[in-house]
């Protein structure tokens, strides 16, 4: 008699001639096959030896492969494998109508029996299968639905773009290069003194940055630098060492102003004052002079130049040198920054003004109030903004400026924001309060009366 040498290991079938293994009944579909084998008849395996596949010589049976297991795990394998059987019982009913009708019972008639050992074995593996996620990413690059959806969340050049072009945009509006692009010219000059007590609200940063934005489309702009600190001559890159020329002189010896002034590199119509350590000590020598309220407004009404705007920086005090100012400007500009010591000495500079319009300077009024430094994460910014707006109602400009750390890194260049950074927020702020100042002014001329 034949000896059935088809299997490696003995071991792993001790079934006889009637297809029964030491492991018990084997699964619902191979019943009706094992019946079939106890016909009488040469044994289907010799007649037909290529039915059978070869299974591994040692270990468990079931795939042998990641490929093999995620196969059977998608109803890949063949439909009657008792391996698959325990796994995909509850996927028969899915996957049959597209499976091939049967082979002849004499290819089919013996099954591959597993060794006891194989199906816990087995069965895991093709559970694990079975549960495995959706396929990786790299699945989707065929369907354009699930492609779009993944880069839906990626952003893209065309979503980055917007932001950059706009500030482009707003950096040749600023700079205005052609100069085709002009604010609104006054009837005739206006003199506007930049004062405030308090020091660090931004009267220097104000008077350098309006006067740049107004320069670069098409006034013609002077700076008075009356802070013996200098700031503005600092941020308009003009020479203020010891030895220069400066707004002393003017006040003190009577030097003509358009002996001082200075032409600003890079902007054709802008022309700056400056000041020197020299100015410090011109608070005492003007006590003893005559007239010494009216000196600076006698220096600029005997300069033979026009100019659109003469903005005086004053320093952080109510002292002569204020007095000055106020006694030569028609308008004063007030930078109230967004907090409460900055109200709190605010009614003593109004005070103030209101006395040098009473004894020396009829013509003088607070026409602009512009807000400094204001941070829209705190309520106090809001509550500042809320009590100046209702005190001074439309003298408040509708621009504010906001804290921004290009406005204060413009100076160590020796340059204005406008200049160092136009598609910057705060570069943007100052060009709006300007072409509101110059439309302002073109609206009610009678102000400079």
């Amino acid at each position: 008699m034949h000896d059935d040498g088809r299997y490696d290991d003995g071991s792993r079938v001790t079934a006889g001639r009637g297809g029964h293994s030491a492991a018990g009944s084997v699964s619902r579909e191979t019943g009706p096959q094992d019946r079939s084998i106890d016909a009488p008849g040469p044994r289907p395996s010799d007649c037909d030896p290529v039915v059978h596949r070869d299974a591994p010589a040692v270990g468990p049976v079931g795939p042998s492969s990641a490929a093999e297991r995620s196969g059977t795990a998608y109803g890949a394998g063949r439909p009657d494998d008792p391996l698959a059987e325990p796994a995909l019982s509850h996927r028969r009913e899915a996957v049959a109508p597209s499976l091939p009708e049967a082979s002849p019972p004499a290819a089919t008639a013996l099954p591959r029996q597993p060794a006891p050992r194989a199906v816990p074995d087995a069965a895991p593996a093709v559970a694990i299968s079975v549960d495995t996620p959706a396929p990786p990413a790299a699945a989707y690059r065929d369907d354009p639905a699930d492609a779009a959806y993944v880069s839906r969340e990626t952003p893209t050049r065309e979503e980055d773009d917007p932001p950059l072009a706009m500030e482009a945009m707003r950096a040749v509006q600023i700079l205005n290069p052609s100069g085709e692009v002009t604010m609104p010219r006054p009837e005739r000059t206006r003199v506007m003194c930049v004062a405030n007590q308090k020091g660090g609200v931004g009267k220097t940063t104000t008077t350098v940055n309006l006067a740049v934005a107004l320069a670069l489309h098409g006034n013609r702009v002077l700076v008075i630098d009356l802070d013996p600190q200098g700031n503005a001559s600092t941020g308009l890159n003009v020479p203020h060492h010891t030895g220069v020329p400066d707004v002393y002189d003017c006040l003190i010896n009577s030097v003509p102003l358009e002996e001082v002034a200075q032409g600003v590199e890079g902007i054709p119509n802008l022309w700056c004052v400056p000041a020197t350590i020299d100015l410090a000590g011109a608070e005492i020598e003007l006590v003893s002079m005559v007239a010494r309220e009216t000196r600076l407004d006698r220096a600029i009404a005997a300069y033979p130049g026009h100019f659109d705007y003469v903005f005086i920086d004053c320093p952080p005090s109510l002292g002569l040198l204020t007095v000055n100012a106020l006694v030569s400007a028609q308008e004063v500009l007030i930078p109230i920054q967004c907090e409460y010591y900055a109200l709190e000495g605010l009614n003593q500079l109004i005070n103030n003004i209101n006395l040098v319009r009473q004894h020396l300077n009829p013509k003088l009024e607070v026409s602009t109030i512009l807000l400094t430094m204001y941070d829209r994460r705190t309520r106090l910014a809001d509550a500042v903004e809320q009590d100046v707006r209702n005190h001074f109602g439309d003298k408040v400009l509708q621009a504010v400026i906001p804290r921004n750390v290009r406005v204060s890194e413009a100076p160590s260049y020796g340059q204005s924001v406008m200049t160092y950074d136009p598609g910057s927020r705060g570069a943007t702020s100052y060009f709006e309060a300007a072409q509101e100042i110059a439309e302002r002014g073109f609206k009610e001329p009678s102000r400079n009366a």
